[in-house]
């Protein structure tokens, strides 16, 4: 007679998944957990010697071993959650205590420390070790730790400095309002109180913004340096909208109010001129040319990559940029004269000196910080002046960091999405031309580099942001504020462009241009249409007719095992000696 077996209680495993982890319901879990293995392997030979008959057997070997599946699920959800650890540098620096962490290792083993902000839990005895190292400090942990960050060390010390002071903040603006109210004579300048008017309502803002404002993924050098860049952002696209709803004239003279010496016609300068690397013609210096083109836009090249490597993370989309804007340059120089550069200008100094050095230091740099240990003490708990120095230096470092692993080839979404971000940043780029074009901005201008400096702050929050969205749409439901900002300000100096010169915009581009263009857009959107549509459908058919062939074969395949003897008769002996086994738990004189 075929034997069924028992089955096992799932009352009984969710209350062993309940219980909290501690040493004296682990013999039981793990009793527990085996009794579900072997009850497992044999439900599964039970179905298997029913399968050939089908009929109630096979039926109630399948619905008992779903069951167990379910059951499994159970007790890995509970085996994760009892690994989960402190609720994060949040807790830490609004004073609340840490979750408890586990007893230290014996021996004084010592292993690496704790972790960042969110992604799987590390192993248990690093927390352990770390509490071992230090009894005061908190090994921030979560249970969903992504496997691209980094693990962070954290002795929860909350100073002065990272208090929030709203209550001074709001003191000490009410104090200079009302100085200005009472004790100022206001002056009879029009012009003059306009613009004080102006910069008294944005800073207000700005001291609203930077201690009320909700915090980004950064936290160092503190939080409220980004969140003063954020209310930056606000103030700097409500300007851009102001500017877009003037008319040319207006919004070119208003520009006067800001400097004096804006709202003029920029002079006609010639910027390609003669390409010879060496000009025997010149006989004071024949590499003349080279080093005409050595000024301070060279090292602002360098360290405009540098930064923009250490923002985007990955060198394949750096050097795509990189490449691609040097083709838009060749597109488009015949709308802006400063497009026009000399060959080695644009391969050269460009993409391989300039911006190829900038890439390459900035991912040694990335390298370096993927490996740096996140280890944070409060600057009174270091005993040592120097260690002390090291501390305030390194409070201008992340505080953790995320391996930004794009993967764009995974997904459909995850193209589109680099393809976006690619896009963002080239008519980002192209903006900076375009705008000191349009508003009669001489490149040397300060606004020109401050606009810059706004964007190397944003920038970095920004890319986070969307990577955060793109990685975790379902921790991260929402596309950040800083990137939801970024992306409106590009494209307000876009549509300013388009509004103030649509002449040079719709410069037809030459007729060779135009077919490169639309190859390079057909090659892109073929493999497209090829990884995410044909590919996949192929690999579904190929799967489809695979598990056909599987089960057209299985019934050959479970009948005999590889030494040929029936897997029925395995199947009986191995339930024939489990019943053997419960009868005599039942009956041991037996």
């Amino acid at each position: 007679m075929r034997m069924r077996p028992t089955g096992l209680s799932r009352s009984r495993l969710l209350r062993e998944e309940s219980r909290p982890s501690t040493s004296s319901n682990a013999g039981s879990r793990a009793s527990a957990e085996k009794a579900l293995e072997q009850e497992l392997l044999c439900w599964f030979f039970f179905g298997a010697s029913h399968g050939a008959g089908g009929g109630i057997g096979r039926a109630r070997a399948e619905h008992r071993l779903s069951s167990l599946v379910e059951v499994a699920l159970v007790m890995r959800r509970g085996e994760r959650r009892s690994h989960g650890g402190a609720s994060g540098k949040a807790a830490l620096e609004e004073g609340q205590p840490p979750s408890s962490l586990p007893p230290p290792p014996p021996n004084g083993a010592s292993l690496p420390v704790g972790e960042g902000p969110r992604g799987d839990s590390p192993p248990v005895a690093a927390a352990a070790s770390a509490a071992a190292a230090a009894p005061d400090a908190a090994v921030v942990t979560h249970g969903d730790r992504r496997s691209t960050e980094s693990e962070v060390y954290d002795d929860g010390t909350n100073t002065f400095f990272w208090e929030a002071h709203t209550l001074t903040v709001l003191f000490i603006l009410t104090c200079t309002l009302g100085y200005v109210t009472l004790l100022e004579e206001t002056p009879q300048d029009t012009t003059y109180n306009t613009k004080r008017g102006i910069v008294a309502s944005i800073l207000v803002f700005l001291c609203f913004g930077v201690t009320q404002a909700k915090d980004g993924p950064f936290s160092r050098p503190h939080p409220a340096y980004w969140r003063f860049w954020l209310c930056v952002s606000v103030v700097y696209e409500l300007f851009l909208i102001f500017i877009l709803f003037q008319t040319v004239h207006d919004g070119r003279q208003f520009m006067k109010f800001i400097d004096p010496n804006l709202g003029v016609p920029l002079p006609e300068r010639d910027y390609g001129g003669n390409c010879l690397i060496y000009d025997p013609n010149n006989e004071t210096d024949a590499f003349h040319n080279i080093w005409d083109k050595l000024d301070g836009f060279v090292p602002a090249h360098f360290l405009g990559w540098y930064l923009k490597t250490l923002m985007i993370r990955d060198w394949w989309m750096c050097m795509i940029i990189s490449v691609t804007f040097e083709f838009l340059e060749y597109s488009l120089e015949h709308q802006l004269p400063n497009f026009s550069e000399c060959w080695w200008d644009h391969w050269i100094m460009d993409v391989i000196l300039c911006n190829g050095l900038g890439i390459y230091c900035g991912m040694k740099t990335l390298g370096w910080l993927s490996l740096k240990t996140y280890k944070w003490q409060g600057l009174w708990n270091i005993p040592t002046y120097k260690g002390k120095m090291k501390r305030i230096a390194f409070q201008f470092t992340p505080y953790s960091w995320v391996k930004f692993e794009w993967k764009p080839a995974s997904s459909l979404r995850r193209w589109l999405a680099v393809c976006g971000i690619i896009f963002i940043f080239l008519l980002a780029e192209l903006n900076t031309f375009y705008l000191k074009f349009v508003l009669w901005m001489p490149p040397e201008h300060y606004l020109v580099l401050l606009r810059l400096v706004f964007y190397v702050n944003v920038g970095g929050v920004a890319m986070r942001e969307i990577y955060d969205f793109m990685d975790d749409p379902k921790f991260h439901k929402k596309l950040g504020q800083q990137a939801w900002l970024v992306a409106a300000i590009t494209a307000t100096e876009f549509l300013i462009v388009v509004k103030y010169d649509p002449y040079t915009l719709t410069l037809s581009l030459p007729f060779y241009i135009t077919q490169c263009w639309i190859l390079g857009i057909m090659l892109v959107l073929a493999w497209t249409v090829w990884r995410f549509f044909i590919h996949d459908i192929t690999l579904r058919y190929k799967e489809i007719r695979r598990q056909k062939q599987e089960h057209k074969f299985g019934k050959d395949k479970y009948l005999s095992n590889g030494d040929g003897q029936s897997v029925l008769d395995t199947t009986n002996i191995l339930l024939l000696n489990k019943g053997r086994f419960q009868e005599k738990k039942k009956n041991p004189y037996k």
